[in-house]
C-alpha cells in the first residue's frame, strides 16, 4: 500500500490530547495541504482561521459547549483550532471546505498529529461573539462556519472501526 493510502486508511479522530503546543511549523504544513484541497471551478470558496492563543481558543470551545447544551470541552483539549469557513456566494462552498478540512486532518495524520472535526462553526459564528472574532480579523463577507479542525499530540490509541459491508457496488 502507497504512503498517501496508508495514511488515509490509518487515520483516526482523535478524542483526547496532551496539552502540550503543537510547534508553528507542523501547524503551517497543515494549513497549507488545506490551502491545495480541490474547490468548484477553483474558486477558493473557503477562508481559514488558525487559533493558538488560549484564550480564545477557550472562548470559542465555551461558545461551542454552550451550543451543545453541554459543560465540557467539545474540542478535548487540543492545543489548536483550525476553523474553516466558507463564502456562501459559491454554490460548491460546503464541498469546498469540507474538502479544505479533509486535506488537514490527513496531513496531521501524517505528520504524527492527531486531529478531530468538531461541528457547530456554523452557529458559533452566527452568534455576536462569533462575528466579533471575524470581525477582529477583519473578515467582511457572507461566510459560513464548516467545521473546527482540532489539532494536537494524542493521549489516546484510537481503534480502527470496521466498515459497513454494503459501502461499495460496482457496476461492471
Amino acid at each position: 500500500m502507497n504512503n498517501v493510502i496508508k495514511n488515509i486508511v490509518e487515520r483516526r479522530s482523535i478524542k483526547k490530547y496532551k496539552s502540550d503546543m503543537v510547534p508553528t511549523e507542523l501547524i503551517d504544513e497543515v494549513l497549507k495541504a488545506g490551502t491545495y484541497a480541490p474547490s468548484g471551478m477553483n474558486r477558493q470558496s473557503p477562508i481559514i482561521i488558525a487559533i493558538t492563543n488560549k484564550e480564545v481558543r477557550d472562548k470559542l470551545s465555551k461558545l461551542n459547549a454552550k451550543i451543545m447544551g453541554v459543560d465540557i470541552d467539545p474540542f478535548y483539549g487540543a492545543s489548536v483550532v483550525i476553523v474553516v469557513l466558507a463564502d456562501k456566494s459559491v454554490p460548491t462552498y460546503i464541498y469546498d471546505g469540507s474538502l479544505v478540512m479533509e486535506n488537514m486532518m490527513l496531513a496531521a495524520s501524517s505528520l504524527g498529529l492527531g486531529s478531530c472535526w468538531i461541528h457547530r462553526a456554523k452557529e458559533e459564528f452566527e452568534t455576536e461573539e462569533g462575528k466579533e472574532i471575524l470581525k477582529s480579523l477583519g473578515i467582511t463577507g457572507d461566510y459560513e462556519g464548516i467545521g473546527n479542525c482540532i489539532l494536537g499530540y494524542p493521549d489516546m490509541k484510537a481503534k480502527e472501526k470496521p466498515r459497513k459491508d454494503n459501502y461499495i457496488y460496482k457496476i461492471d
